[in-house]
């Protein structure tokens, strides 16, 4: 894509009312814009990123059998009330055109409707098990919507549910889940804990969150140094330099970004919409179900907070909106080298605009793509300027080498 063509800009400066570094490199950066607190829009390049986000979460819940569908943003209220969480401080309630009182409420989180329709194809023992996913926006009353994409009120999520015959199945699956969750956030350059939680307005059972260590983090997790075992401070008896449960090793307190959480749902939301299956000696038994989430728009503000340095953002390879940003300087032209690139399969952002280098220079370092390519009169004819966005050296080389280098 040629940068003279997107239609939006960088910014110099950041927004006065944004504090979060991942909200103010993204808004700067032409990535998301701010429609009110906690609501925003995901501009091009923020939207590509978005993309690869969920496209390797979609990668690895299709290979443990996640069958991907999306569900409706719009609920009628007996779906909330049937399991006696119509009154959560959470839900977005909507009142229907006539109607005095609310009779809907617009997406919170999914579980009550995934039962319902389950309960209409689901009969037997040989219907089970199943998961079923969706990439869909979600909305929650925030009262605290703050930190950019951290805590909004409108965001991105992926939520899984899964159907099974026995807990027993049901934990089988879940520890599945569980390492898939882990190749997500590792393909995305995170390092996350698996921390045993609380279940909060989902299942009264003990849960599972993946934080991130941050120092911008709202949660207190303690991790052993050892074997990286990890609890919620919310349920932990552990503190600062106490013994892990599993190994003996010293537990360490952090600070850390929640950006997934996986749910034993048991039989709550089947028992609420009639969802049984007839086991193989004839008996009518409820279906237990796990609910498991990633917060993609999260997943990408958190992403900044850990990347970044004070010049700008720098991608990880896997999710950054272009794979090259090609700069021509001082009246060159970068045609040739750009066509090589989309030739070769590179996605690449050409800097075709007429400005000077330094706002090139900066605008480069500021959007984060993991390779800078430059063309210019003192790079002579032919070759590339090349450069990591991470690294401080860059290289002259010939068009081949650039070719080899980057598409490694």
């Amino acid at each position: 894509m040629r940068q003279s063509q997107l239609f939006t800009k960088t910014q110099k400066t950041a927004p006065k009312d944004e504090v979060a570094q991942n909200a103010q490199l993204l808004t700067r950066g032409g990535f998301i814009y701010k429609n009110s607190a906690g609501v925003y829009s995901y501009l091009p390049l923020g939207w590509r990123v978005i993309r690869n986000i969920s496209q390797i979460a979609r990668e690895e819940m299709d290979a443990i059998g996640g069958q991907e569908m999306l569900m409706s943003a719009l609920h009628d209220k007996h779906y909330l009330q049937a399991t006696g969480r119509w009154g959560v401080d959470v839900v977005y309630k909507v009142i229907a055109g006539g109607d005095k009182e609310p009779g809907f409420n617009i997406s919170w989180t999914h579980e009550e409707i995934l039962a319902e329709i389950a309960a209409r194809y689901v009969n037997s023992y040989k219907d089970l098990p199943f998961a079923a996913y969706q990439i869909q926006t979600k909305f929650r009353h925030e009262p605290r919507a703050k930190s950019g994409l951290l805590r909004g009120r409108e965001f991105l999520m992926k939520d899984l549910y899964s159907f099974h015959v026995s807990e027993e199945d049901l934990y089988r699956y879940y520890d599945r889940v569980a390492d898939a969750y882990k190749k997500v956030f590792t393909r995305c350059g995170l390092k996350a804990y698996y921390t045993l939680a609380a279940g909060g307005d989902f299942t009264v059972s003990n849960t599972h969150e993946f934080q991130v260590e941050s120092s911008v983090g709202e949660d207190t997790v303690y991790v052993c140094g050892k074997c990286e075992y990890a609890e919620n401070n919310e349920i932990s008896r552990l503190r600062e330099g106490s013994a892990c449960p599993k190994c003996g090793g010293a537990m360490r307190e952090i600070k850390a970004i929640e950006v997934g959480n996986i749910f034993p749902l048991g039989a709550k939301y089947s028992k609420a919409f009639g969802l049984a299956f007839t086991d193989e000696k004839g008996e009518k038994k409820d279906v237990v179900m796990g609910s498991y989430g990633i917060g993609i728009s999260r997943l990408m503000g958190t992403i900044v907070e850990i990347y970044h340095d004070e010049k700008g953002i720098i991608w990880p390879d896997a999710i950054a909106p272009f794979t090259a940003h090609l700069l021509a300087l001082n009246g060159a032209n970068g045609d040739a080298v750009y066509d090589a690139l989309q030739k070769a399969g590179v996605n690449v952002l050409y800097d075709d605009r007429e400005a000077t280098p330094g706002e090139k220079f900066a605008d480069a370092d500021l959007i984060g793509i993991p390779w800078r390519l430059v063309v210019s009169p003192k790079v002579g004819e032919g070759k590339v300027e090349l450069k990591r966005r991470a690294e401080k050296e860059s290289r002259i080389l010939g068009m081949e080498e650039v070719l080899a280098a980057v598409k490694q």
